[in-house]
């Protein structure tokens, strides 16, 4: 009697251009791993998880923009590092069709930080949502201080017309979270003074598609080593993939 396929997925609004689908098909062809799946699930409502979840075969998802956080008051259970961060990106689904949240962007981005330089002290955070959360908990844990930068005032962000000279040149780090220059609208990129940034500065962009963004490009002009979000997208499926099979 041939095995159900075990099922999994990613969820978000507007993801062609993620690559986790093709990552995990390649990954299953190369450790030939078999009787698995993993689709998109392109919704424009969370509460559409609900009927994802029907399906009795799926076994786990990934969760991207826009429902980090929307998705958390659909859970059963939160790892207690993804309810700190305030996120959650990846899904366990038991047999019960119980539903428990974990975060794996964090460790995904430290990871590719392992042998960077360590004198990075202070960090910019460009973007407010929940990607931004994984990123300052993973900074955090490398003892670097982040500010947020976004569009909407409040009292633990700063404007991104603030962003001056001394606020460039004091934060070594500059993180695009936001969605601004992913494929197709490459031509984008966050509104920060780019003049400023020198050969001191880790610019890190997590978008991956495409390979280097404009932000990327601008910045590497500027003197900047930079880093595209692409290894960290392969480390978090990684450990999503670890917590499934856990």
């Amino acid at each position: 009697m041939q095995k159900s396929i075990k099922k999994f997925g990613l969820i978000g609004f507007n993801i062609d251009y993620s690559f986790s689908k093709k990552f995990f098909e390649e990954k299953f062809i190369k450790e030939k791993i078999i009787n698995c799946s993993y689709e998109n699930f392109d919704i424009n409502s969370i509460e559409l998880i609900l009927d994802i979840i029907k399906d009795n075969n799926i076994k786990g998802l990934n969760v991207t923009i826009p429902y980090k956080e929307s998705i958390i008051e659909y859970l059963n259970y939160i790892d207690p590092i993804a309810k700190k961060i305030g996120a959650v990106n990846t899904i366990k689904i038991d047999k019960k069709n119980k539903l428990s949240g974990y975060n794996t962007d964090y460790i995904g981005f430290k990871k590719t930080l392992n042998n960077k330089n360590s004198n990075h002290k202070k960090a910019l955070i460009l973007g407010a949502g929940g990607a931004s959360k994984a990123i300052i908990h993973a900074l955090e844990g490398l003892k670097v201080k982040s500010t947020i930068v976004s569009r909407t005032p409040s009292s633990n962000t700063i404007l991104y017309e603030e962003i001056n000279k001394n606020i460039i040149q004091d934060n070594t780090i500059i993180v695009n979270c936001t969605p601004v220059g992913t494929f197709p609208k490459v031509d984008e990129c966050p509104n920060i003074p780019y003049k400023y940034i020198s050969k001191n500065h880790l610019c890190y962009d997590l978008i991956y598609n495409p390979i280097k963004t404009k932000f990327l490009i601008k910045s590497k002009k500027a003197g900047a080593e930079i880093i595209n979000g692409k290894k960290m997208l392969e480390n978090q499926a990684n450990e999503s993939w670890r917590i499934w099979n856990s």
